[in-house]
């Protein structure tokens, strides 16, 4: 006993050479419900094996990133989405000399609130629930309150806020609001999770023959580069070097992220563009209005059939539209597709 826990005391003491910025995992702000601390892990650490073990985060691997039902077996999915994340926000947080653990914590349960079909089931559900729906506070409400039959996950407070903070809307990179998350770990997330979709989103519509190649923005791939690797190295390597000076001069307590101008101004150039080129038309297919009349059916369906939902989604004190969105965001694609043709036979 003795012996393991002096295991997590080493890593705590390891922590506290890294950055003055960094989150240290013996100073976190605790967690909603009390308990006892793991003899060998850190409670960031602890976070991630949580999530990583969670039911919600299986399904990810079922569920739409942009292209739903692909015929390919290379586009990404929300897991391999969340992973690419996961990987970019380590490697950034370890040259700033972050918590590691931390980062991929909250980088691994961003997206575990993700509606089935992408964006469209999100922006479904946000016009049908009298509430509104919004995937990263759906992932906070997962963590929180439906994981583990209605028990939550018990997470730090710094995992449930850069999960919460981790969404950017409509904001441009940097943009007004943009830093709102409360640790630098959580800010290295919310970057990473850009780098992470501006390139992976061009290959699956290169892959679709929604664009091609030579439609990208020439000023943008001369500027951050012509392969997918090539970009990916070009921003983590501005990230890294512009932060580095930011966190090596500062004086105030939470410093922010930052890219150079050039750097910014060509990363929102590409974001805008997949915004008209891909996103935009993406709303408009055949598989889309599928997947809208299918959450919609389901939506409206089980309202009046409460008996047909799990029990974990019934028990709660909550309003039967309340039950009905939570039971949906849950969905993968297959799922929700499959419940509806069952409901309607």
């Amino acid at each position: 006993m003795v012996v393991n826990l002096y295991i997590r005391q080493r890593i705590e003491e390891a922590e506290e050479r890294l950055s003055p910025h960094a989150s240290k995992s013996r100073y976190s702000r605790g967690r909603l419900k009390w308990e006892e601390s793991c003899q060998i892990r850190t409670d960031f650490q602890r976070d991630r094996d949580r999530i990583i073990h969670s039911n919600a985060f299986r399904r990810l691997k079922h569920k739409t990133q942009v292209f739903i039902a692909p015929l390919g077996d290379h586009y990404v999915t929300r897991l391999t989405h969340t992973l690419e994340v996961a990987q970019i926000a380590r490697t950034i947080s370890r040259a700033l000399g972050l918590n590691e653990d931390l980062t991929e914590a909250i980088a691994l349960g961003h997206d575990l609130g993700h509606t089935p079909f992408g964006h469209i089931g999100e922006d479904i559900l946000n016009e049908l629930n009298p509430d509104g729906f919004r995937h990263n506070e759906q992932s906070l409400r997962v963590i929180d309150l439906l994981e583990k039959d209605g028990q939550g996950l018990n997470l730090t407070w710094e995992v449930r806020d850069g999960i919460l903070k981790h969404s950017k809307g409509g904001i441009e990179v940097l943009g007004e609001g943009w830093n709102d998350v409360e640790t630098v770990e959580g800010q290295v997330v919310k970057m990473a999770d850009m780098v992470a979709y501006v390139n992976h989103d061009i290959r699956d519509a290169i892959r679709a023959n929604v664009i091609t190649e030579d439609r990208l923005p020439k000023s943008v791939m001369e500027t951050l580069g012509h392969s997918s690797s090539e970009r990916i190295n070009t921003l983590v390597y501005d990230i890294v070097g512009q932060s580095l000076h930011v966190l090596n001069h500062s004086q105030t307590r939470k410093p922010t992220i930052n890219m150079s101008p050039n750097i910014l101004e060509a990363t929102n150039t590409l974001r805008d563009f997949l915004f008209e080129k891909v996103y935009n038309p993406s709303l408009a297919t055949e598989e889309t209005n599928r997947a809208r009349k299918t959450i919609r059916f389901l939506y409206s369906y089980l309202q009046k059939h409460e008996e047909k939902m799990p029990k974990e989604y019934t028990l709660r004190n909550d309003s039967i539209k309340r039950k009905v969105t939570d039971y949906i965001a849950g969905m993968t694609d297959h799922y929700a597709a499959r419940m509806a043709e069952e409901f309607s036979t």
